[in-house]
């Protein structure tokens, strides 16, 4: 339990250095969402500031909660869930993973070639990435079992070979990036064929790996969109742990011990954040005027994404690994920077999944109509789908969702770093570096969110 609570300390340092990595993604509809953001119509300043006086005045709330034992009951309440035994459920789940994957793949080719129409469009985006991904930080993750490649790597051979354990995560990051990037420039969210083209080709990749290095093996360390969902289940208030299936207070896990081991895991959750951050960077009136001199002076617009996208992650990472020093200075611990880096990083799943929601909640009420046309005629175009408009007080749902993400952040990070230090001094002295971060960046990355977007440009 002392292991548990041990960790959030140093965790809290990345949440706050990086809050700033989880803005909104807003590329991932293309034409689908038939509009964008808009700027709020009260004062910028005013709502800048109540949102970063919000985040600062809730880190010093829970700084006067030092009482460790109340910290634990909180973070180890739970009620038992019960599962059942018959494999049906399973079975079921994998059934429905597997067509929804042939769907994408013929109705991707074959479908309609218009995307508000075409079922694979609309599974992938707003069913999937959006729908499915919401449930999975909000309810539970079930990607495991719907995950429709590790369906079909069960009826494959596996060689077994020894997956190198230096590698870590890292093909992970390396994947996760290369998939933001390819969903920013491309138009996958428009073209069906290319979407299902993708799909293939990533299926490919990921069953080969499989095969080599083994089913478990690969899922667990190599895949990026598995440990994607994989981390936002710990968000969510139904999960496993060593008790087995338990209901508790949303956030509460991201205190376990473990869950992220390794700089290579380090950097897969800031990689999460800053591509939230960057997919919702790249619409915004500020990218097109802060990046029009460098593409006016000869920079290729196809080159000016990927190098963004690189630098910007190359600057997340630091900007983490300095806080994390720093927040071992002020604490005078003997710990490395490395351990306090590991116990740090958890908090910042649950900023990723306010940002998350802030975006597709509204994003997947609008389409989801769409969705259900589809879903009855799949290889026809109806012509015209039903579209749900949101009312107009809507919009401070995602507001709400991004300060609500970052609050529970603060309240795990504060919790393990009454775990990770034995002083109550150093626990409180250890979260001092950050507070201005944290307020700065919360107030930053309300301003991306508030923003309205814009098409894509140069490309």
């Amino acid at each position: 339990m002392n292991t548990r609570r041990r960790r959030v300390g140093g965790r809290l340092a990345g949440a706050l250095v990086l809050l700033l990595a989880a803005g909104t993604a807003s590329a991932h509809g293309g034409s689908l969402a038939g509009g964008g953001r808009e700027s709020i119509t009260v004062p910028t300043w005013l709502f800048l500031s109540t949102g970063g006086a919000a985040v600062g005045a809730s880190f010093l709330l829970a700084s006067f909660v030092t009482d460790r034992s109340f910290i634990e009951r909180i973070h180890d309440w739970g009620v038992p869930l019960t599962v059942s035994e018959s494999r049906l459920p399973a079975l079921f789940a994998r059934t429905v993973g597997l067509a929804g994957y042939v769907a994408v793949i013929v109705v991707g080719f074959v479908g309609p070639p218009t995307p508000q129409t075409n079922l694979a469009i609309l599974l992938v985006w707003v069913g999937w990435w959006a729908g499915l991904a919401m449930t999975t930080y909000l309810v539970g993750n079930t990607w495991r079992a719907l995950n429709p490649l590790d369906t079909v790597a069960l009826a494959l051979p596996s060689l077994d070979r020894t997956y190198p354990g230096r590698v870590g995560a890292w093909p992970a990051v390396v994947g996760l990036l290369a998939l933001i990037w390819l969903e920013v420039v491309s138009p996958l969210a428009d073209d069906p064929r290319l979407l299902a083209t993708a799909v293939v080709g990533y299926s490919a990749l990921t069953l080969a790996g499989a095969v080599v290095f083994g089913r478990e093996t690969w899922f667990a360390e190599a895949d990026p969109v598995e440990r994607v969902f994989r981390y936002y289940g710990r968000v969510a208030p139904i999960g496993y742990d060593e008790r087995g299936l338990r209901l508790r207070l949303p956030g509460m896990d991201l205190s376990s011990p473990r869950l992220v081991d390794g700089r290579d895991e380090v950097a897969f959750v800031v990689a999460l954040l800053w591509g939230t951050t960057f997919d919702g960077l790249v619409v915004t009136p500020a990218w097109r005027d802060l990046t029009r001199p460098l593409v006016d002076a000869g920079l290729p617009a196809q080159l000016l994404y990927p190098l963004a996208l690189a630098a910007g992650f190359g600057l997340f990472l630091g900007a983490y690994w300095l806080a994390v020093r720093l927040s071992r200075r002020a604490a005078a611990t003997y710990l490395t920077a490395e351990t306090l880096a590991q116990r740090f990083a958890p908090p910042l799943l649950a900023i990723a999944a306010g940002y998350h929601l802030a975006h597709y909640l509204g994003y997947f009420l609008v389409l989801a109509p769409a969705l259900g046309v589809a879903l009855l005629s799949p290889l026809s175009d109806p012509g015209a789908v039903p579209v749900y408009e949101p009312p107009g007080w809507f919009g401070g749902v995602g507001i709400a969702a991004v300060v609500v993400g970052h609050l529970v952040a603060i309240w795990v990070a504060h919790a393990v770093a009454y775990d990770v230090f034995p002083s109550r001094l150093q626990a409180v002295r250890s979260q001092y570096p950050f507070i201005a971060v944290m307020v700065f960046y919360t107030m930053t990355s309300l301003w991306v969110i508030s923003r309205p977007e814009v098409p894509l440009p140069y490309l």
